[in-house]
């Protein structure tokens, strides 16, 4: 008989989050490259908590990912299984950067990309000489297999392809420099191309954290596989994550849209310098805050949506600037609005300040992971106090998914893009954001 890897997505099961909303979960990307290099006498099942909460089943081994406000979950179910002798092993972002804790909870912990180390694991598993911890490489990206499409639930309404990893920025709140490196690595887009022609959802999620990267030459990459979309009739709509630099080369935008361009994250996180200094937000500084109207106005002139992220609780944030900065998102042309706290994650330059200077509230860990979900305030601000702050973002969360808002917010996309459709998108997004807000648990 094949050996059995079970691969498991775990969800809080108190901390649901986006997760409410069928549009807005995302197939577990990493997972199905692991499948795609696991050997073929192996059978590979993911159990995904996206859709059922998880059932106990057979396996010789059991492989879990998760961020750091699921990653408690992951624990509980690793320790499920090495109750009954079934060998576990650990991975994801915050298993790297917590590793002397994620090894309590498995019997190994893959540090950093998995990719280049998975292939060992395997053999030392088979041959009983399973180590404690693999430390992975910055791989390659041009290796990169495609993932196990096969194996994702078929309720996903978004396929998820990634055409790169890194980022030179290293923002104070962000661990992805940490994590995948300060290069900017990209898989050749001939072989994007490939993987994008198997996927079956007509709507695509492009989860790079930036997709048109940091220079002259990735844009110029980031054209070449829009117009690669075109060229091989790869009829899909999409969605993807930027910075405010995705603006200033037209061609990308007319490139981005003819392809099925639909909507476009950009994390602003505040609309004053003072802010933005504050989390080392370089790209931002450098375009000016005074540019985000403009680059709003091209963007939607190509019928993209945008969608705003902003931070509230940043040091140097009082009361006055927290609504000040509503009022700017309100005022402003941003077609979708995402407003979280400023959440201290492990590994990242504030978590380790707020630990240091005593101001962190939930420090039981693992446990108090859970409130680690941008959602609730986890440490003491300099200008207000926890109840203070939560009192400002439930305001400013009531004011921002009022109905009316969101259909005024709607009107203004149809109008600034001329389609219906991208309108659509964003008026989508508004309701999940709503649903999370107010914590209704249903789809939109």
């Amino acid at each position: 008989m094949k050996k059995k890897l079970l691969l498991v997505n775990p969800v809080n099961p108190s901390r649901v989050g986006l997760t409410v909303n069928r549009s807005s979960r995302f197939q577990p990307l990493g997972l199905g490259i692991i499948a795609a290099l696991s050997p073929s006498d192996w059978k590979v099942e993911i159990a995904d908590e996206n859709f059922a909460p998880f059932e106990f089943q057979n396996a010789d081994l059991v492989g879990l990912t998760a961020f750091t406000a699921n990653i408690t979950r992951a624990y509980e179910i690793s320790s499920r299984y090495r109750k009954r002798g079934v060998p576990t092993i650990l991975g994801g972002i915050h298993s790297s950067m917590c590793q002397e804790e994620a090894s309590k909870y498995a019997d190994a912990v893959v540090v950093g990309e998995a990719e280049s180390v998975w292939p060992q694991v395997i053999s030392d598993f088979e041959s009983g000489r399973l180590q404690e911890v693999y430390k992975g490489d910055f791989v390659d990206l041009q290796g990169i297999p495609q993932p196990r499409r096969d194996l994702f639930h078929p309720g996903y309404l978004f396929g998820s392809v990634q055409t790169s990893r890194g980022c030179p920025m290293n923002c104070d709140f962000c661990s992805v420099t940490i994590f995948n490196g300060s290069r900017y690595r990209k898989r050749p887009v001939e072989k994007v191309l490939d993987e994008l022609q198997t996927v079956p959802q007509k709507m695509v999620f492009f989860v790079d954290d930036n997709i048109i990267g940091y220079g002259k030459g990735d844009e110029e990459r980031a054209i070449a596989l829009f117009k690669g979309m075109v060229e091989r009739g790869i009829e899909k709509e999409w969605f993807c994550q930027a910075s405010v630099n995705f603006a200033n080369n037209e061609e990308v935008l007319e490139c981005a849209a003819e392809s099925g361009c639909r909507r476009v994250f950009l994390g602003l996180e505040a609309e004053n310098k003072d802010a933005l200094e504050k989390v080392n937000k370089r790209m931002n500084l450098k375009m000016g805050v005074d540019a985000y109207a403009e680059t709003f106005r091209r963007i939607n002139r190509h019928g993209i949506a945008v969608l705003g992220a902003f931070i509230y609780g940043l040091d140097g944030d009082t009361p006055e600037k927290l609504r000040q900065r509503t009022d700017y998102i309100l005022k402003s042309s941003i077609d979708v609005m995402q407003v979280t706290f400023l959440t201290p994650l492990p590994g990242t330059r504030s978590f380790n300040r707020l630990r240091e200077e005593g101001r962190l509230l939930y420090t039981d860990f693992p446990s108090d992971w859970v409130h680690y979900d941008m959602s609730e305030v986890t440490y003491n601000a300099l200008s207000m106090n926890r109840e203070e702050l939560t009192k400002i973002m439930q305001e400013s969360t009531c004011r921002l998914y009022d109905p009316w808002t969101m259909r005024r917010k709607f009107m203004k996309t149809w109008l600034a893009t001329r389609s219906m459709r991208t309108a659509m998108w964003a008026y989508t997004s508004n309701k999940n954001y709503r649903n999370v807000a107010f914590g209704r648990v249903k789809t939109a």
